[in-house]
């Protein structure tokens, strides 16, 4: 049986410096999903929604910066997990600003449909310099959805360094999300390395852009065998996809379009990479593959 599983990426754009009034637009959309489209499983935004941000670098006023960021849990985090217990949706309510203690985190946490935080991400590579005022975190975040499958969790600029993704599949990742927030021209670049993060990964990604002012859209879901699914335009709009994390494991079974074996040969391919460990593969991840090579009848690669 097909492990399914209904995603719907939103794109939206924020109201400019008032959390109130976007998280206000957030929920609207999550309702209407979880009314009209009972399937879905699970609700992702872009990048800094919750905050409403508008810009990358200094908001414009200090009590503004108090108002708009807080610890992880705290009143940012209380409404979206309310809004995930009245819609019975997965939500990944983009990012936010996160402090603790005199630093600030780009953190993206992971809502259960039971309201509860299950996972937290704070943002390994910001923009510098434009986000020199933030910090950098220091742990991957994968996390598990019962009778689904294991997702992975970068920010925006995260996807720039292969490593990050790589690193989440080699955790077991076989469904990568990636809220961003990017109105530069450098968009379709970025539309360029999320087919090849799902390609050298052999994964599903998810790409959640924003729109407006500081938003360029062009949100993209592309499969294990790095098809584009969808591509939004730069308008408001969501993107729904029945998505099949079965077909993670067939690319990475069978080979990228049947061909390339890619995750396997690394596997054993006997290189020490300081990145990956020395070669070792975490539980769940890619030892419950089969053997790289053939069916001696069908030609199929053996199990």
């Amino acid at each position: 049986m097909s492990r399914l599983f209904g995603i719907a990426a939103v794109q939206m754009s924020v109201e400019a410096w008032d959390m109130d009034k976007t998280f206000e637009k957030m929920s609207d959309v999550a309702m209407n999903i979880h009314k009209q489209l009972p399937w879905i499983g699970m609700v992702v935004y872009h990048e800094l929604v919750v905050p409403g941000l508008v810009q990358f670098k200094t908001p414009p006023d200090v009590d503004w910066w108090k108002k708009n960021s807080a610890p992880v849990p705290s009143f940012q985090t209380e409404r979206l997990c309310e809004l995930a217990r009245k819609t019975r949706l997965w939500l990944i309510p983009g990012s936010m600003w996160e402090t603790e203690g005199d630093k600030i985190y780009n953190t993206a946490v992971v809502i259960s449909p039971e309201g509860e935080i299950v996972a937290k991400y704070r943002k390994m590579f910001p923009w510098l310099p434009y986000e020199a005022s933030t910090t950098a975190g220091n742990q991957f975040c994968v996390f598990d959805i019962p009778n689904v499958g294991r997702f992975g969790l970068c920010i925006c600029y995260d996807m720039w360094f292969p490593e990050v993704s790589r690193t989440l599949a080699w955790m077991g990742a076989e469904v990568i999300i990636q809220p961003t927030l990017t109105p530069t021209s450098d968009r379709p670049l970025e539309l360029v390395m999320a087919r090849a993060n799902a390609l050298f990964n052999q994964c599903y990604f998810v790409s959640v852009n924003g729109v407006g002012t500081w938003g360029g859209g062009r949100s993209s879901i592309i499969d294990p065998d790095g098809r584009i699914l969808q591509e939004a335009g730069t308008n408001q709009t969501f993107m729904t996809e029945m998505i099949d994390l079965d077909h993670t494991t067939r690319t990475r079974e069978y080979g990228t379009l049947g061909l390339a074996q890619t995750l396997k040969q690394l596997r054993d391919s006997g290189h020490q990479f300081p990145i990956y460990g020395n070669n070792g593969v975490s539980k769940d991840g890619f030892e419950s593959l089969g053997k790289l090579g053939f069916h001696r009848n069908t030609g199929l690669p053996s199990r």
